[in-house]
């Protein structure tokens, strides 16, 4: 039985994409940069909506709580750090890379009402940011 019957057209196809685009994802995660400071990845975030403010959830798996470096201004939320490559052994050859490691820097633009940071959580390698409405005091 072929595989398109097994699965169907539809399956095929998105197989397809997804293949076409895993060099798209490799250039975004190369190193961009010279010096300490360059960014090498970029992690993947949800941001959610909510009647007091927002929440940003930022996926950060194998990176230190206390290496994550938060910094909220006016018209942005930034969050950097680094995951640092761990070895399974000190004698093992690197056959193949596709978890993103080195510096990181996402930066998330805020716009409308100001906001004040509420609360942080760090949990199941994902760093979550409160952020709610500032009242007329905090301004």
């Amino acid at each position: 039985m072929s595989s398109e019957r097994r699965y169907g057209w539809m399956w095929d196809e998105a197989c397809d994409l997804a293949d076409a685009g895993e060099p798209v994802q490799r250039r975004f995660l190369r190193y961009v940069g010279s010096g300490a400071d360059a960014a090498a990845w970029a992690p993947p975030v949800d941001i959610q909506e909510t009647c007091e403010g927002v929440v940003v959830v930022f996926a950060l798996p194998g990176v230190a709580p206390e290496d994550i470096e938060l910094r909220l201004e006016p018209a942005a939320l930034t969050v950097s750090a680094a995951r640092q490559l761990k070895l399974a052994h000190p004698d093992a050859v690197i056959r193949r890379l596709e978890i993103p490691h080195g510096r990181f820097i996402r930066r998330i633009a805020l716009s409308g009402v100001p906001l004040v940071l509420s609360a942080t959580r760090y949990e199941h390698g994902c760093l979550e940011v409160y952020l709610v409405r500032a009242k007329e005091s905090q301004l």
